[in-house]
């Protein structure tokens, strides 16, 4: 990287090493701050970019930019800020008065903004964050320091953990929403985070280029750190403080907040599938074994009735089983099923394994009610012997032909998937 030096500033342009984060402040005492801040067509590189998708932020984004070079002054760094706009109000004009820079994503949407951008950041670090005046970039510098350790990739700031200024966020965000999606984030992908919807982070050049980030709406948030956790990058949080907005919010609480649930759920089909058809096929298993003997448990007699719930339970789990399976050869999710089952069927499985596993067990069962229909026709026709036996053996007959068809519908899609 270059190590020419601006001759306004006196400030090494280049990465943001430990002596410009230190010195950044002395370094920046003798210049202004509009001295570090470069246009798309400077030949000095930055070594920070500041991204701020913008949709009708008029209100704010003077306050943001303002902020945003307090910062840029202490870190005395060379840095651009990449405005992406999609406003139809003056915000593109004020956020170039303030000397950023002002690209327009072909397409609308929150993760399409932030993708836009980064194809044009340019620099070593990239921090992010909404200029609605609810993060204080003047925070920027601890996060930026944070993300220079050579054991950090992303470093974010924590609402949850830091300050929510009164009125700034809704109390169902604060106490309910909030919590319980980042509690779904946790459990689902391990990140280990306080607050998983913070927009304020920083994050190194490398570790930007090694996320996949496809969404293009809200769910950009979560996809970031969902990637991020399931390629066991590190994440590193500081305490923030969060003010309210200006202008009109553009969040829809439940739809928002529906959309970013069914993302994590979607991208972690061993939550989505695999977990329930395991507790529902021991549930149902378990069920019909204690209907098929009979057993008493206080007051409750299982019988013919249980073993009809048992057995519903049963073919729901194994249907919920293959949903698990079919999901993990036809897509490519970001936290993949680790089960063994799953494991083993993805990676090993073939065709005639599976055709074979479902006829034996097809063929156990056909045998048992073949027997049971002989015995019905020797005793004229009676009551049917053996009800509960008669139900299981069924039950094992409908999974034998599941599994027959559903080997082929597996090979069919692991078949495209390779094409592709």
């Amino acid at each position: 990287m270059s190590a020419d030096t601006d001759p306004s500033s006196d400030v090494t342009e280049g990465a943001v090493d430990e002596v410009a984060i230190e010195d950044g402040a002395n370094a920046a005492s003798g210049s202004h701050a509009e001295s570090l801040l470069v246009q798309a067509d400077s030949e000095r590189e930055p070594s920070l970019t500041v991204v701020m998708p913008t949709l009708n932020e008029e209100e704010g984004i003077s306050e943001c930019m303002g902020r945003v070079k307090s910062a840029v002054a202490e870190l005395g760094v060379v840095t651009e800020i990449l405005v992406s706009d999609s406003s139809t109000d003056r915000t593109p004009e004020i956020a170039r008065e303030k000397g950023a820079i002002v690209v327009e994503p072909e397409e609308g949407g929150y993760g399409n903004a932030y993708k836009y951008a980064f194809e044009r950041a340019r620099g070593e670090y990239v921090a992010i964050g909404d200029a609605d005046t609810t993060y204080d970039f003047e925070e920027l510098p601890k996060l930026v320091k944070l993300a220079n350790r050579d054991d950090v990739d992303i470093a974010m700031g924590s609402r949850l953990d830091g300050e929510i200024k009164q009125g700034a966020m809704p109390p169902l965000h604060q106490y309910v929403g909030n919590p319980l999606l980042t509690k779904f984030l946790n459990t689902f992908y391990d990140a280990g985070v306080s607050d998983a919807h913070s927009g304020l982070r920083v994050l190194d050049r490398d570790a930007l280029d090694r996320l996949d980030l496809e969404t293009t709406g809200m769910e950009f948030a979560s996809e970031m750190i969902m990637d991020a956790a399931a390629k066991d990058m590190t994440i590193e949080e500081r305490p923030i403080t969060y003010h309210e907005r200006e202008g009109e919010a553009t969040l829809d609480s439940f739809r928002d907040g529906w959309r970013h649930v069914k993302f994590m759920l979607v991208n972690a089909p061993g939550y989505l599938f695999s977990a329930p058809a395991v507790l529902f096929g021991l549930l149902g298993i378990s069920v019909m074994a204690l209907s098929l003997f009979g057993t008493q448990l206080g007051s409750v007699t299982f019988g013919l009735q249980t073993m009809i719930g048992g057995s519903l339970i049963t073919v729901v789990a194994y249907q919920i089983g293959s949903l698990a399976m079919f999901s993990s050869v036809a897509t490519d999710p970001i936290r993949e099923p680790a089960d063994p089952v799953t494991d083993f069927i993805r990676n090993r499985f073939r065709l005639e394994h599976g055709a074979s596993v479902g006829l034996v067990t097809f063929s156990i069962g056909a045998a048992i009610l073949g027997y049971a229909v002989v015995a019905w026709t020797v005793e004229g026709y009676a009551a049917v012997p053996s009800a509960s036996v008669n139900l299981l053996a069924s039950t094992v007959t409908m999974i034998g032909v599941q599994t027959v068809f559903c080997s082929f519908f597996l090979s069919m899609l692991g078949t495209t998937k390779t094409a592709q």
